[in-house]
């Protein structure tokens, strides 16, 4: 499911429950960031459990590579990035809070 598919999910019915136990200190904080946020502490829990899942996959690849295929992949690591206008107004650009 992506972020699109669990946003527009939150208007229908949830009929999945999940229970989980939590130390007395753990629920204290989680209720103090949910309420910082206007949130219950459900939505809260769910939605940041959620988010951390698509983090956790996105940073999930697997590829195979052959040996030469790998050194070929490696030396595009190590090289220089090709100069271009974008990539110069990034780099030379201040930061918001400089």
């Amino acid at each position: 499911m992506n972020a699109a598919a669990y946003e527009g999910s939150t208007s229908q019915t949830r009929d999945v429950t999940i229970n989980i136990r939590a130390k007395q200190n753990q629920r204290d904080l989680i209720d103090q960031a949910a309420e910082a946020q206007g949130k219950s502490r459900s939505e809260f829990m769910l939605e940041s459990a959620y988010q951390k899942a698509q983090e956790v996959l996105l940073n999930q690849c697997f590829f195979t590579l052959n040996e030469p295929q790998f050194q070929q992949f490696l030396d595009l690591l190590d090289a220089p990035p090709v100069p271009n206008e974008k990539l110069h107004t990034l780099l030379h650009t201040p930061s918001p809070w400089e």
